[in-house]
């Protein structure tokens, strides 16, 4: 069966992993993804160990059900190709800063009058319309400066990084749902439009959802933060032989928590007896969880808090995840066979869908391996008929 997006061509500037990974997720529901690159590539190709020297795992990560094409959009020539490709797109997708753009001449007033339906989504650091708009911006600056990297030292003598590309992926979210919306917007008859998904205002946006708390009243009524998530002892509790997320909700949860830990008294303790007062005495109520879980190992926690419908979960490591039971059960972990790398492990597309299923269609493409098929399908030919760059 056909995807969610079958029909839908998405040409792709953009590298690293916010708008791969995003252009990604599209192409799995379905999208034809045209990936431009300049002849070096995107520069994950280059990153981290590789049988081949353009085909680094974070680029195979994030760039499957793709075709790759080398331009060099600086040359006229290959101006006039992308333009080409284009008349036959959907959606344009980029990560340049403005000025870049407008440099190249490929902002969006270069597309707005020629292709009119055209969906131009830009994503970059910051709004272009403040001061940082030129700004470079990496997942650690947007970390730093959306107040995410500060929100560390709860439990650390300094901010730190979250140890993922946090930034670029919670973004990329923002990119696809964008796009999608106007996709749907156009087919009511609004036309194409310019969408911009900036870095840091959408992290902004992430970490406020709670934190602003006190903020969210002008003048403020109380503090920003949300107490319960700036508590040092929220963390995962030590059993005697490994560690484990216990997380007691409702009223009913803790009555059944106090139950099984053998105090049955603390269920009438007025800082435990509902969630207002249990987030208002929240150091107490989680130094009460990690004493009482390390009294038992994680099997046996385990076993008795499912059967009490109190939500619990092993801490699992990188290396535990391949051999996770629901994530066998479920046919996460995907083998394919490419034609260079050989036996690659992927994720499955997370979201299902019974009408129109996302699928792995293409394996991640070597540079320029499109080039040429593109290039005849659009009725472009290169003076030289050159060929295209496969490395």
């Amino acid at each position: 069966m056909a995807g969610s997006l079958d029909g839908i061509r998405i040409i792709d500037l953009t590298t690293v992993v916010l708008g791969p990974w995003a252009t990604q997720m599209l192409g799995d529901m379905g999208a034809d993804v045209i990936k431009i690159e300049t002849p070096s590539g995107d520069t994950t190709r280059h990153t981290g160990p590789r049988k081949t020297p353009t085909m680094g795992p974070l680029f195979l990560s994030a760039n499957r059900n793709k075709r790759s094409v080398v331009l060099d959009l600086t040359s006229p020539e290959d101006r006039q190709a992308l333009f080409r490709i284009v008349e036959t797109a959907d959606v344009l997708v980029h990560n340049f800063r403005p000025r870049v753009m407008e440099k190249l001449k490929l902002d969006y007033s270069e597309f707005r009058d020629r292709f009119p339906n055209l969906i131009y989504c830009a994503t970059y650091g910051f709004r272009k319309d403040g001061p940082k708009a030129n700004d470079p911006a990496y997942d650690d600056i947007i970390q730093a400066a959306s107040g995410l990297a500060d929100l560390q030292t709860i439990t650390s003598d300094q901010p730190r990084y979250v140890p993922t590309v946090m930034a670029d992926k919670t973004t990329a979210f923002n990119v696809v749902s964008a796009i999608l919306a106007a996709l749907f917007a156009r087919e009511r008859g609004a036309g194409g439009q310019e969408i911009e998904v900036p870095m840091f205002e959408s992290l902004v946006d992430f970490v406020m959802v709670e934190h602003l708390f006190g903020a969210v009243f002008d003048p403020p009524i109380d503090q920003m933060g949300y107490a319960r998530l700036l508590n040092t002892m929220r963390k995962p509790y030590a059993t005697t032989d490994g560690y484990l997320a216990v997380l007691p909700y409702t009223d009913d949860n803790w009555r059944a928590m106090f139950k099984i830990a053998g105090r049955e008294d603390l269920q009438a303790d007025p800082r435990f007896s509902n969630l207002a007062s249990r987030v208002q005495h929240s150091e107490e109520i989680y130094g009460f969880l990690e004493e009482i879980v390390a009294t038992r190992s994680s099997d046996e926690w385990v076993a008795l808090l499912r059967e009490a419908n109190i939500p619990v979960q092993p801490v699992l490591t990188k290396e535990a995840l391949l051999e996770d039971e629901q994530l066998k059960a479920s046919d996460f972990w995907k083998f394919e066979d490419h034609p260079t790398e050989g036996r690659i492990r992927m994720t499955d597309p997370p979201i299902r869908f019974s009408g129109t299923p996302s699928s792995i269609r293409r394996l991640p493409p070597l540079l320029g391996e499109h080039t040429e098929e593109i290039l005849r399908e659009v009725g472009f030919e290169r003076e030289g008929n050159e060929e295209p760059t496969c490395t």
